[in-house]
């Protein structure tokens, strides 16, 4: 029997460092608005791509000609009561409840899970006295959820189908499913989700999925897109299929710096590097008035783009001409490991206290800098690194930056 994996949750470690008094006196911390750490791995909504699923309606008919199916599936997860749990597929495991809470659609995913809730309706109708009549409906919540890990170059995709309402024929069918794969990735032994019955209400009926990346050379990076296929069957009725069912690209790769190990991502999901402010807070201090004068990264909708070819430059640019104080550190935000520095444009902006002679200034572009403890601006670069090795973020990805308590 094949085992479930378990998916590591992001974690920080924030270490210790030095600050000398001296330094906190002259760029003094000023007291900021901070996330919490539940942000860090906040659910988020994954990008619209050409394998987004979208509303869809079906209907076949018998051979006869006297009955017929119909299958129609929402965008999104309009169920008027919130997801049952458990599942019949002894592999499978419940759907995260942030699955259901998202009712205009998508799919919505941390950086190793990623989820879809939507609605189906089966109807049957047969003709009787030379008319077409509704013999039967079910009405469906349906989740399709994938779960990888930052360790490992194999993930589960898994569907989950509970019906609540229905009546008549409708009650008699029997659901199935198939799972496919495309892309750097292959199907490992065989999907399991044989025929089940749709009732009883409040019934899960599941299937599960594993699936193993091609992508295990050294320095190799692959993408790959699983989809399950949903099918139907009712004596006496044609047998119905809903449209494939795709789930948001997975990236696997063995390419991340200081990770030996082939592992599995959502790349689409903005990871969270966290700044603690009880550790380090002038860094925090710093950080949190950049994003409040408009700088990007505190969000999902304005992140971070990394990009460490840049980093030598956006550093000197910003802080080439920083002033020699003993005991600080030039700190420049955006960091300087990301598309945002001043190589996108923009001019620089400082905060009182901060020791440069630069405007104050507020909008999206450019770049704040702030003479910070040494010992602060030294360990953020181990703060970032651990981020970027843990999440496997590559060149390209996006970042978020939080500061916390």
């Amino acid at each position: 029997m094949r085992k479930r994996f378990s998916v590591p949750v992001t974690i920080i470690i924030l270490v210790a460092a030095l600050v000398p008094t001296h330094a906190l006196a002259a760029s003094p911390p000023v007291p900021v608005a901070m996330a919490s750490a539940a942000d860090a791995n906040a659910p988020a909504h994954a990008p619209l791509t050409s394998t987004t699923n979208s509303a869809s309606s079906t209907c076949t008919t018998s051979k006869d000609g006297l009955s017929s199916t119909c299958l129609q599936v929402s965008a999104a997860y309009t169920s008027p009561h919130k997801m049952r749990t458990g599942g019949a597929s002894p592999n499978a495991i419940p759907a995260p409840l942030w699955c259901a809470d998202h009712p205009n659609g998508g799919i919505y995913g941390t950086r190793t899970e990623a989820c879809e809730g939507y609605t189906g309706d089966l109807t049957t109708t047969r003709i009787i006295n030379g008319v077409s009549t509704l013999t039967g409906e079910v009405f469906m919540d349906i989740f399709s959820y994938a779960y990888t890990s930052e360790t490992l170059g194999t993930w589960a995709h898994q569907m989950q189908v509970s019906s609540y309402s229905g009546w008549g024929d409708a009650l008699k069918a029997s659901v199935q499913g198939s799972a496919s794969a495309s892309g750097a990735c292959t199907i490992r032994g065989s999907t399991t989700f044989p025929p089940q019955p749709v009732l009883p209400f409040g019934t899960v009926r599941s299937g599960d999925g594993f699936f193993d990346t091609t992508a295990t050379a050294q320095g190799a990076v692959g993408h790959c897109t699983t989809g399950w296929t949903l099918t139907f069957t009712n004596p006496g009725f044609s047998t119905g299929s809903f449209p494939p069912r795709y789930m948001s690209d997975v990236r696997c790769d063995n390419a991340t710096g200081g990770n030996p190990s082939v592992g599995c991502v959502m790349p689409w999901y903005a990871s969270a590097i966290l700044y603690s402010q009880s550790s380090y807070p002038a860094l925090a201090s710093h950080v949190a008035r950049a994003q409040a004068s408009g700088l990007p990264g505190a969000t999902f909708t304005a992140p971070l783009i990394k990009d460490s070819t840049l980093q030598a430059s956006n550093r000197q640019r910003a802080c080439g001409d920083a002033p020699s104080i003993p005991g600080l550190s030039c700190d420049e935000y955006p960091i300087a490991s990301s598309r945002n520095g001043l190589n996108a444009g923009g001019t620089r902006r400082t905060f009182d206290g901060c020791n440069f002679n630069l405007p104050r200034a507020t909008g999206p572009t450019g770049v704040s800098v702030c003479m910070i403890a040494a010992g602060e601006q030294n360990a953020q670069g181990g703060l970032n690194s651990q981020l970027f090795r843990h999440d496997r973020v590559l060149e390209g990805d996006p970042i978020r930056i939080l500061v916390v308590a």
